[in-house]
């Protein structure tokens, strides 16, 4: 008997907003059958980052070329010279296995996916308290320079006008009750015939 295909759960937010974080918290509850989706990027690695486990680093050049070969299922350029992307062999390798695929992705990228796999996905936005908490967050982060925190801002204020074209939207002021609701809409949703 062939195995149970997973489902794609795609997890979308302005940056800042702890949507690692919440992540991060349900990514291990064994009912969910959760799969990371590990997206390419055709950035430089920050801090610790590593190549296949918090991104594929691509040069610009391999990004572009397997974008041309057809290789992802939603890309984008985030901020210019940056393209953010997930590998249709991601999505099949996760599914394949009967996992259920959590998506960490852009809005633009996370609406393409969504319409491409229509029922089999669920999008699932995450929102800020407010502006002034995500430039407190992100300031705390001390990640960022003045003019990144000012572009990451004016980002979000944009990415939070498609928040209405998801099927859910969970706001973080409080992280574990966030994560909760987060777990509770993806158990429905996998549990769902």
């Amino acid at each position: 008997m062939e195995a149970k295909k997973g489902k794609i759960i795609i997890i979308s937010a302005p940056s800042g907003t702890g949507k690692s974080s919440i992540i991060s918290k349900i990514i291990d509850i064994p009912d969910l059958a959760l799969g990371f989706s590990v997206s390419a990027t055709s950035r430089a690695p920050r801090g610790e980052e590593r190549d296949g486990c918090e991104y594929y680093f691509l040069t610009p050049e391999e990004f572009s070329r397997r974008v041309e070969a057809g290789e992802f299922v939603e890309w984008e350029e985030v901020y210019k010279g940056t393209c953010y992307g997930t590998l249709l062999s991601e999505v099949e390798r996760v599914t394949g296995e009967g996992r259920n695929l959590i998506m960490d992705i852009d809005v633009k990228g996370a609406l393409n996916v969504k319409k491409r796999f229509g029922d089999e996905a669920i999008s699932i936005f995450i929102m800020p308290p407010g502006i002034e908490e995500l430039e407190r967050r992100l300031r705390g982060r001390q990640t960022d320079s003045e003019e990144a925190i000012a572009r990451r801002l004016g980002k979000a204020e944009y990415e939070m006008t498609f928040a209405p074209k998801f099927d859910v939207r969970v706001v973080n002021d409080d992280l574990p009750r966030a994560a909760s609701e987060v777990e509770d809409i993806i158990r429905n949703f996998v549990n769902k015939q």
